[in-house]
């Protein structure tokens, strides 16, 4: 969204925590970045509390002076905490602000600024009814970034090693990984590479993969060059293009991602997650043939193992799956953001009614 806005020559700041990966990854952009401390607080901890709200305060002073400074047109948040801080002293500065929800059970910092939005985009049409203004809501989908639309088959498997006529399974489960999914999938090693041509791709996340390369190490190996363990990919783009089959986490941005070129999934939700909102984020994939979803608890069952295996060797049901997951996916959902974005900043009508049916109104 950010490098979109900034190549249409609009002044776009993110702002962001000092300590996210967006720190690194947003300059690297080329997109202006402005780090503000921001933080939950741990409920099994009550006065962590009072510092998170101390935080928050503070940093809303901070956001305050800079937009008295800058003087935005509008201000577009995403949720996280730092979202709150920024919405607060937007709408003290009086800035339109237009908020995105990525996720089906919308997030707190999302909820608490909605009263003061002026439009709130969303990826999943049930979670309108949870904002403060529900008339103000526009179903746009989940923005993905354009080297992702862009990402070709060929040039992926090129750019990682993979031959062209490989089958691939990609495997990954954030940037930090999942203990769990990892283990399991090392599980499955013998029976994975027993398949005719099927290349795996574990992204494993920083933190596992000194771990997850030991256990394939002492399962038998990578299967002469069959099995590659990555901590982290910056172009997912051409891994995701380059992959015949997905296993993943059910978080937003990856099932935008999926279904913005078409990949068949097998989804396993983050169990942890605040309201289970990955099982609900992967209902409409599941509904529509596009993935099956195995949960986390029956990661040590054999159905992870069935449901993997039987579609590796079922390319009529990928292809299935696949058309499936396409019709799903919305390519123009960062488009049809900004555009919401511009005619807020404008002053557009308020609440929101003029839409198509295509954009429809939530």
């Amino acid at each position: 969204m950010a490098g979109r806005l900034a190549a249409e020559h609009d002044d776009v700041v993110f702002v962001g925590t000092p300590g996210g990966l967006e720190a690194r990854l947003v300059p690297e952009a080329g997109v202006a970045f402005r780090g503000l401390a921001a933080s939950g607080f741990d409920r099994a901890r009550p006065w962590t509390l009072l510092t998170s709200s101390a935080r928050i305060a503070a940093s809303t002073v901070t956001a305050w002076r800079w937009m008295g400074r800058q003087r935005p047109d509008v201000v577009i948040g995403f949720g996280g905490y730092v979202s709150i801080p920024v919405g607060f002293a937007a709408a003290l500065r009086r800035v339109p602000i237009v908020l995105h929800e990525q996720n089906s059970v919308p997030g707190m910092a999302n909820k608490a600024i909605s009263r003061w939005a002026r439009g709130v985009a969303v990826t999943y049409q049930e979670s309108a009814a949870a904002f403060a203004h529900p008339q103000r809501v526009v179903l746009t989908g989940n923005p993905v970034r354009d080297e992702v639309l862009t990402a070709e088959r060929a040039q992926g498997r090129a750019a990682h090693g993979l031959p062209a006529d490989a089958l691939v399974l990609l495997v990954f489960g954030g940037s930090r990984g999942a203990r769990h999914l990892n283990s399991e999938l090392i599980g499955l090693r013998e029976k994975l590479l027993a398949v005719p041509g099927l290349h795996v791709v574990h992204v494993a996340g920083r933190l596992e993969v000194d771990d997850v390369r030991a256990a394939l190490a002492a399962a038998g190996g990578d299967g002469a060059g069959r099995w590659q363990v990555l901590d982290y990919v910056d172009d997912m783009g051409s891994l995701l293009a380059a992959s015949d089959l997905v296993v993943a986490r059910a978080g937003a941005t990856s099932i935008a991602e999926i279904t913005a070129l078409g990949l068949p999934a097998v989804l396993v939700p983050y169990p942890h997650a605040t309201d289970d909102h990955q099982t609900k984020n992967a209902a409409a994939m599941v509904a529509n043939g596009a993935a099956e979803i195995v949960s986390d608890a029956q990661l040590g069952e054999e159905r992870f193992g069935d449901v993997v295996l039987g579609l590796l060797s079922d390319a009529d049901r990928r292809a299935t799956m696949s058309d499936a997951s396409r019709a799903l996916g919305r390519p123009d959902a960062a488009a049809r953001v900004v555009a919401l974005a511009r005619e807020v900043a404008a002053g557009g009508a308020h609440p929101i009614t003029d839409r198509s049916t295509e954009d429809s109104v939530v």
